[in-house]
């Protein structure tokens, strides 16, 4: 088992290698330049001369291959850099950004697991019947809608019937819990929509099978309740599946999140990398793609020792490995 977690650790490794040097080449080639940004450039008035100084004072001048291998050297010591918006070294502006997202990303998830599984379990244990084919509605619908429409959808409907406005401060959750999840419930409720049609609809088919087992008739054949015969048995033993499921959602979601950030304004990681992009601010926009690869890579990882603890089949095979 070690084995194979040194051997996933390995490929992690590579893989944020992979993704370091792909944003580093898309942020030189996209239109625009640091420095004409920076300079202000675009109202005319500083010189081609004023230019090169300031693209030598960023370090934009040099060779492609010297800026990575200079960056790279600094990532590897966890350093990703000085935002040229800011000022502020990337990972500070990343630690009072993180918690935004981190509380959306639980709340989106505490939603999607709390309504999706019971509504996967009531749907295949009333399969067939009209609550079955209204939720199998319910879910396909989240699962068409993009995230960023259905908070437009819910800005909308707020401003419309409650006159709702974005909050001019966002407040920490740990000065204000309530206010500040009542602040953002609902990118949360936009953004988890989703994974809550995505986990009804994998429990849904894994009780539908694990209902069928021989076991599960033994169950009932034994007088034990369908309550008890359901979630103490079926879906215990089909669980493993949806948490896989769920581990997977949860490191994607940060990725997500960019687009529904934007549409609410949280001051968040997603609106942090839009407007390190639009500002061509280099460390900033790299520094967060890459911890957000990094987080995604890391689920994975947690998912796959997920695996091992709760199959021991698994732990069987990885030590084979």
């Amino acid at each position: 088992m070690l084995g194979y977690i040194i051997q996933r650790l390995a490929t992690g490794v590579v893989t944020l290698f992979g993704v370091a040097l792909i944003v580093f080449l898309i942020m030189r080639v996209i239109p625009g330049d640091a420095a004409v940004m920076m300079s202000g450039a675009g109202s005319g008035v500083v010189s081609e001369a004023e230019l090169a100084q300031v693209r030598a004072r960023l370090g934009i001048d040099r060779p492609l291959v010297v800026q990575f291998a200079d960056w790279a050297s600094h990532v590897a010591v966890f350093d990703l850099g000085t935002s040229l918006r800011t000022g502020s070294p990337v990972i500070e502006d990343i630690a009072r950004r993180f918690p935004y997202t981190l509380q959306i990303v639980v709340l989106a998830m505490v939603l999607a697991i709390g309504i999706g599984v019971p509504a996967g379990v009531v749907s295949s244990w009333f399969a067939g019947s009209w609550i079955d084919r209204s939720l199998q509605t319910f879910t396909i619908i989240g699962l068409a809608a993009p995230s960023f429409w259905v908070g437009l959808m819910m800005i909308i409907g707020l401003v419309y019937f409650f006159n709702w406005s974005a909050p001019l401060f966002w407040e920490p959750f740990w000065t204000s819990p309530l206010k500040s999840m009542s602040q953002l419930i609902w990118p949360a409720i936009a953004v988890g929509l989703r994974q809550l049609a995505l986990i009804a609809r994998m429990t849904r088919s894994i009780m539908r099978e694990v209902l069928n087992e021989d076991y599960i008739r033994t169950a009932r054949a034994k007088g034990l309740s369908e309550t008890r015969v359901v979630f103490r048995h079926a879906l215990w033993n089909g669980a493993l599946p949806i948490i896989t499921l769920i581990g997977f959602e949860i490191a994607a979601l940060f990725g997500g999140l960019i687009i529904t950030e934007t549409v609410f304004s949280v001051p968040g990681l997603g609106q942090y990398v839009v407007q390190s992009i639009l500002d061509r601010d280099y460390p900033a926009a790299q520094g967060i793609v890459l911890m957000l690869a990094g987080i995604v890579v890391l689920g994975n990882l947690v998912v796959d020792l997920l695996y091992g603890l709760l199959d021991p089949r698994t732990r069987v095979q990885g030590a084979r490995a």
